[in-house]
């Protein structure tokens, strides 16, 4: 297989705890892959990521059935005064805000979503992303203070399948109108059909790299019949572009993607980064720019590290590791 390139890109905020993006991109006869799972994922969780990207340089995707795809802007854990900036620069109808931040109290979520609120407007739709942050009581408590914003749903606002089911029960008792959205539950999960079988939520998040390609993910888009969001594992616009193939292959897309987290990044690979114009992003191929990505190519140690963790996890690919 061509010899992939270890990337290092710095981000604008932190982000997901971090303040740089690490991956490896390569070309194959298909076209160009990223393979980017965070530094907190391990031996077999890898896999996927993997299948992923040898998917897009090997396979190619799927057919696609629409040519642009609605995203969101996201809005990391940032003051108010700066999510409302953010959040009109974007040019999205659709925001998903991140809350539960460690070190930071609901105060500061309040600030933050009622800012977003008032950025978009009545007619916007603001969505949260607690990623699993709060426990049950702090949920209920949390989304009931929230919901005069008029979320759209709460996404991951618990870490088990057994409290987001316990969540959701709760809220539909208490008539706190917002649904939640399953994403750790899924792709983290030895089962990901959990979250319908134990009717855990009302949408299911679908990432391309954890869970194993484009087509993985449309068979458990079939398989757990519950609606639809794809969303990004903040890559750069090359992994980008698998989750548009993905929103581009879906039968139904009821909801704006969360695709659009390009613009975290304070540069890209590409010639023409994956950013939307008037909430939409196109289903088009694209190229890598040289010079970017030499710019960018990651030190050394960094990169040895990348290799020997690639060289690991295509030993489990050999020795069948991996989620069946």
């Amino acid at each position: 297989m061509p010899q992939p390139t270890t990337y290092a890109l710095p981000l604008r905020v932190r982000f997901r705890g971090i303040l740089e993006r690490q991956g490896m991109v390569w070309r194959g006869p298909a076209g160009w892959a990223e393979w980017s799972p965070f530094l907190d994922y391990e031996g077999a969780e890898l896999v996927p990521w993997l299948a992923a990207a040898d998917e897009a340089a090997e396979q190619g995707w799927p057919a696609p059935l629409r040519d642009r795809v609605p995203v969101n802007s996201t809005i990391p854990a940032v003051g108010p005064e700066s999510a409302h900036r953010l959040a009109v620069e974007a040019g999205c109808r659709t925001a998903k805000v991140k809350v539960a931040e460690p070190g930071q109290t609901v105060a500061d979520d309040l600030d933050r979503v009622e800012a977003v609120r008032d950025a978009l407007g009545p007619d916007g739709r603001v969505r949260v992303d607690a990623n699993g942050g709060w426990s049950v009581d702090d949920a209920e408590r949390n989304l009931r203070a929230l919901a005069r914003f008029g979320l759209e749903y709460a996404e991951q606002p618990c870490a088990g399948v057994e409290e987001l089911a316990d969540l959701r029960r709760r809220l539909a008792r208490s008539g706190v109108d917002v649904l939640v959205a399953a994403d750790e539950s899924i792709r983290r999960a030895t089962d990901p059909y959990r979250v319908r079988a134990m009717e855990a939520a009302d949408v299911a998040v679908l990432k391309v790299q954890p869970l194993g390609g484009v087509r993985a993910c449309l068979e458990v888009a079939e398989r757990i019949g519950l609606p639809v969001v794809v969303s990004s594992a903040l890559e750069t616009s090359v992994g980008i572009r698998a989750g548009l193939a993905l929103a581009a292959a879906l039968p139904e897309l009821p909801f704006a993607c969360g695709l659009n987290t390009v613009r975290l990044l304070a540069d890209d690979l590409v010639a023409d980064p994956l950013v939307a114009e008037d909430g939409m992003l196109p289903v088009a191929a694209l190229d890598l720019a040289p010079a970017t990505l030499e710019r960018h190519r990651a030190p050394a140690e960094v990169d040895a590290a990348w290799q020997a963790r690639l060289a690991q996890t295509r030993a489990l690919v050999a020795a069948g590791a991996g989620r069946g």
